[in-house]
């Protein structure tokens, strides 16, 4: 007997980590393995979603409206970054934060990015200057973050899932980088658990398909559980 090796060409853009092989019936067959936030996964993650933010809400509810008042007090008003983010799908929606930078601080997006620690696909800088000295304490402890609460509530985000990008961010993305897009974006993700802003571009990407492809509620549980020692690390947190 011999072996006829055999290769199958194909014009999607499919990936082995897609894929199956089935030999179940005494011949292999390949086929394409679902993603796995679909159907009841979709909706039991999501009906978590909802019960956690009502709890988190509710218990922060007074530290919240002390730091805003925080905020209007040295800063001034606004108290919330509102911005145009890109979801799940690539649709667009405003992503809510507490305001730690100064006024008007996006519109020096492209010429900051220069400066970046992250390469020049993702803007991350240590010492950004448009950071208020307010801001710089609520970063460390990603209380600027609390307000998206309120957009998992609207169907917007999930708890855990790949971070909101900014648009300009997205316009590097390749089709493989577009995948990441296949899920509703999160508070909290694999690259928060693994060095926050500390982590390269190429690698946020491939925590964040990773997540896709092999989602479970013992993964949600455990990044939740390590983005709170993650924060109290304050390891990447800038």
């Amino acid at each position: 007997s011999f072996e006829i090796p055999i290769k199958v060409f194909v014009s999607l853009p499919i990936n082995l980590s897609e894929t199956m092989i089935d030999a179940s019936l005494g011949i292999p067959v390949v086929s394409l393995k679902p993603l796995s936030l679909t159907g009841l996964n979709f909706f039991i993650k999501r009906s978590i979603d909802i019960f956690v933010s009502i709890l988190v809400l509710s218990i922060t509810f007074i530290p919240l409206l002390i730091v805003a008042y925080l905020i209007f007090l040295f800063d001034g008003p606004p108290i919330f970054f509102i911005h145009k983010r890109v979801g799940y799908n690539g649709r667009l929606f405003n992503c809510i934060k507490f305001r730690t930078m100064v006024k008007d601080a996006h519109n020096m997006w492209w010429e900051m990015l220069k400066y970046s620690e992250r390469g020049k696909k993702v803007f991350k800088l240590k010492r950004d200057p448009r950071v208020t000295r307010l801001g710089q304490l609520l970063r460390k402890l990603s209380i600027d973050e609390f307000p998206q609460f309120f957009n998992i509530l609207k169907g917007e985000m999930s708890v855990v899932g790949p971070r909101p990008q900014i648009v300009e961010e997205t316009a590097f993305y390749n089709s493989y980088n577009k995948r990441r897009l296949m899920v509703l974006p999160g508070l909290t993700g694999l690259w928060q658990i693994s060095g926050r802003a500390d982590v390269g571009f190429e690698q946020m990407i491939d925590f964040d398909l990773f997540y896709l492809e092999n989602w479970s509620l013992g993964l949600d549980l455990e990044i939740i559980l390590k983005t709170i020692f993650a924060v109290f690390s304050r390891k990447g947190a800038y």
